[in-house]
């Protein structure tokens, strides 16, 4: 009788574990390379949300979310989390583009979870504001670029000590 107890407890623990295992390992291939992207766009796409969202879709990022400016343009600014892919950031740079009619500020890395991505965010003022040009946008979108090297630019590109300027300046 006390036998029989051990060798069903130790069959349920034999069959928990491997359930465990095969539920880490769906886990670990579920996680998509964008966990997140937040986007405001200028009150004129209000109406598009459905083709908007269609086309983040088919970019492979199918968890966005549209806000939208009551006035005027948003910000032209972008921020990457350190671990977007390289492709899928330069996705978001196209998307950036092509809806916010540029891209000219850098927000850093560090300041997002690691798969997440904003475009045009009000969030940020001017002490994380990196502003760039067109030739370093150009690099940001070479085809050519790891992932690795993708991010190596961006942060190179954001780590630079910004003079205080507007309210901050001393």
């Amino acid at each position: 009788m006390v036998c029989s107890r051990y060798i069903h407890a130790v069959a349920i623990a034999v069959c928990a574990c491997a359930m465990g295992a095969h539920a880490v390992a769906a886990e670990v291939e579920s996680i998509p390379p964008v966990s997140r992207v937040e986007v405001v766009l200028a009150s004129q796409y209000k109406n598009q949300v459905v083709s908007l969202k269609e086309e983040f879709v088919q970019a492979g990022m199918p968890n966005v979310h549209f806000q939208f400016a009551r006035q005027g343009q948003p910000p032209k600014n972008i921020g990457l989390g350190r671990d977007v892919p390289a492709d899928k950031a330069r996705e978001a740079i196209r998307l950036a583009l092509k809806y916010n009619h540029g891209v000219g500020i850098l927000l850093p890395e560090r300041l997002f979870p690691p798969r997440f991505v904003t475009i045009a965010s009000s969030n940020y003022d001017d002490t994380v504001e990196y502003p760039i040009d067109q030739a370093t946008l150009v690099q940001l979108q070479n085809e050519n670029l790891t992932t690795e090297e993708f991010h190596r630019l961006y942060k190179g590109l954001t780590s630079v000590p910004l003079p205080p300027k507007g309210r901050y300046n001393p």
